[in-house]
């Protein structure tokens, strides 16, 4: 016990030392202390992401999922949700509604946080006053792994309960690339045409795939509304 005490010990303070530089199988290994405290967790962690083939996927892997790997249990199953939940609420909490959204850049900031670890595809309304400042960022559909479903009605509806007058439509593909297709291009010219019937313009689409973002204001496809 003293050598296996030992040895936990020494990780611990090697995490702290390093966290950047930490491969992700000793992260797991050290998570998994903290739910197996008398088990060698470093061949637990390895077989995890033999299985899941990396850190990202052992964290979106459902509790069946995991419960096939020998060794994890319901504890295991429920760190590790705990773990992707802290992640997104910090991340989230980090893009204050206070700033102003004037590029791309400060747009990704308020957005990303939303689709972390995201399992299905949303849809975000990010509304503003004229000078950018964040009004709010209502979820304005939700679909299943393959697409969202975008509702005209809710999304002019957000933008006027939230007294808009510009606005950023943003979703997430769950699997292929960030590049808007034939449906998002016409989804979006035809949300354009409506909110700036009711006075909202609508500034740019993003899409999101893991940590790639496509803005369609940037490419080229929405430059004529600036």
């Amino acid at each position: 016990m003293a050598d296996h005490t030992g040895h936990r010990d020494r990780l611990r303070k090697e995490f702290m030392a390093r966290p950047e530089s930490f491969p992700d199988h000793k992260v797991l290994e050290l998570l998994l202390f903290y739910v197996l405290p008398r088990q060698d967790t470093n061949p637990l962690a390895h077989d995890l992401l033999d299985r899941f083939g990396s850190l990202q996927g052992v964290l979106d892997a459902t509790p069946e999922a995991l419960s096939q790997v020998k060794g994890v249990g319901e504890r295991a199953a429920v760190l590790f949700r705990a773990v992707k939940e802290l992640g997104r609420r910090y991340g989230a909490s980090r893009a204050s509604l206070e700033d102003i959204v004037d590029s791309t850049r400060a747009a990704r900031e308020v957005f990303a946080p939303l689709f972390y670890g995201a399992r299905n595809e949303m849809v975000y309304l990010l509304c503003m006053d004229g000078k950018g400042k964040c009004l709010g960022c209502p979820k304005v559909g939700e679909g299943n792994v393959n697409a969202a479903e975008i509702n005209a009605r809710v999304i002019v509806e957000a933008a006027l309960n939230h007294n808009a007058s510009r606005v950023m439509l943003a979703h997430n593909h769950v699997s292929g690339l960030a590049l808007p297709s034939d449906e998002d291009k016409q989804t979006t010219l035809y949300l354009r045409e409506l909110l700036r019937q009711v006075g909202v313009i609508l500034v740019d689409h993003l899409i999101f795939v893991d940590d790639d973002m496509v803005s369609m204001r940037d490419s080229g496809f929405l430059m004529e509304i600036l």
